[in-house]
């Protein structure tokens, strides 16, 4: 990995373009764009997805599973027996590792909504009313591997908040079928049901309803680049709870972190795809040599090699700087979706952290916990997003209904400041339908 030394290096470095840039897009990635849509920008061709399947629904789902991923499908629709009894078909240790990760973030999200609702009483006449969305999409990446973890990330949530109907959208394997470990999770969650539909026809068929797939009223969940472009696309149709690009760590160490723990982190994020970002910022220029060559000695034996190689060399960064406060800075500045803090206090810092989507405080709490155990949600803001926005919770699922109660003792004063702006903004009407009232 490069290694930088001083913070004015660093920044040009860790300051963001903007996150819904795609970047680059590989020639390989182009050809294969042109021989399945006549395009070569990834944008056309999920604008032509989503056309396709307004327009065609169920027949497209059907025709684009078998283009695109060499799948004739039977059935889009998982039946309730098949997602009741995968339980079965999962290793004891798996399904009990499931359900402990369930019920963390039920626990976790119950308590949330309790905060949220004591956040909005009525004063003065005038109030809200919270309401769950009727029905949410989510969805889980899938094909060559399952991520359970990410059906329970979205979809218990929404069922805290109160949603009446969950819907799983996620990519079939090779033989057609959704793996059981997919289908469980969705059962342990409450998932009322599951579609054998991945890529960007099925952000639209959520989006906009087939013959199948009921119309949602808001998609949640990562996934990659035709993912991400076909929720860019859809927002406004239908809510999004956000625009996930690829996965991010920023490590912050002093001279008192294990680099074997440092470069295991940068190494959880690397494996995920080409893509990741991977960045460790110390204090310490030993501790930064060490990590590297720990790095070097744990990739020797990953399995995922290359995806891991291929992004440390080309996004991570390990960054040298005077001392913690200079790491914090620069924390901020690139608002990365998951920063650990194994430096000595660390507890003593997150109150200057200011833009992250999850925080990792001290190095016994490895990131890997909150990608499955902890209780907090995985689907995070990426791309510098964490300035702004939050990691996907209960608050996602719900909508406020403002209300206003006005009393016959504060009419005429609130009705006379009505009537004297409404006829500032020339709106004659509006101030009539009050002067009524004042008779």
């Amino acid at each position: 990995m490069l290694i930088i030394e001083g913070i004015e290096s660093a920044r040009p470095l860790l300051t963001r373009k903007v996150a819904t840039d795609i970047g680059v897009v590989s020639s390989s990635l182009k050809q294969r764009l042109q021989e399945l849509f006549g395009v070569d920008d990834p944008e056309s061709a999920v604008r032509q997805i989503i056309d396709t399947v307004r327009c065609r629904r169920d027949a497209a789902l059907f025709d684009y599973t078998a283009k695109i991923d060499g799948i004739r499908l039977v059935a889009l629709e998982a039946g309730r027996d098949q997602i009741e009894g995968a339980r079965r078909k999962l290793d004891k240790g798996l399904l009990d590792a499931l359900e402990l990760a369930a019920e963390r973030i039920r626990i976790f999200h119950t308590f949330q909504k309790s905060l949220f609702w004591q956040a909005t009483k009525i004063k003065a006449g005038t109030g809200g009313i919270i309401r769950p969305l009727e029905r949410v999409g989510v969805y889980a990446p899938g094909g060559t591997a399952s991520y359970p973890s990410t059906v329970l990330m979205t979809a218990i949530p929404a069922r805290v908040a109160g949603v009446r109907e969950v819907v799983l959208a996620t990519p079939p394997a090779s033989d057609g079928a959704i793996p059981a470990a997919t289908l469980a999770a969705a059962d342990i969650a409450g998932v009322n049901r599951v579609f054998a539909v991945g890529g960007a026809q099925a952000i639209a068929a959520l989006a906009f309803g087939t013959e199948s797939v009921p119309k949602v009223d808001k998609i949640c969940g990562p996934g990659n680049i035709f993912i991400f472009l076909a929720k860019k696309l859809v927002y406004g149709a239908v809510d999004i709870d956000g625009l996930q690009g690829p996965s991010e760590v920023l490590v912050i160490a002093d001279e008192t972190a294990k680099p074997e723990y440092c470069a295991a982190d940068l190494l959880a994020q690397a494996e995920h795809d080409a893509l990741a970002s991977a960045i460790l910022i110390t204090t310490s220029r030993p501790l930064a040599e060490e990590v590297n060559r720990e790095v070097e000695r744990q990739l020797r034996d990953l399995p995922r090699q290359a995806i891991a190689m291929e992004s440390l060399n080309s996004r991570g960064r390990i960054i040298v700087v005077n001392d913690v406060n200079e790491a914090i800075d620069l924390a901020n500045l690139y608002a990365p979706e998951h920063l650990c803090l194994a430096i000595a206090r660390a507890t003593d810092y997150i109150e200057k952290i200011t833009n992250a989507g999850c925080i990792f405080v001290g190095e016994n709490s490895a990131e890997v916990l909150g990608d499955y155990v902890a209780g907090p949600s995985h689907v995070l803001p990426t791309g510098g997003t964490a300035r702004f926005s939050s990691p996907l919770n209960v608050s996602d699922f719900m909508k406020l209904i403002s209300f206003v109660s006005a009393k016959p003792d504060e009419l005429s004063q609130l009705g006379q400041a009505a009537m004297t702006i409404a006829r500032a903004e020339g709106l004659e009407a509006h101030a009539r339908a009050m002067e009524k009232r004042l008779g």
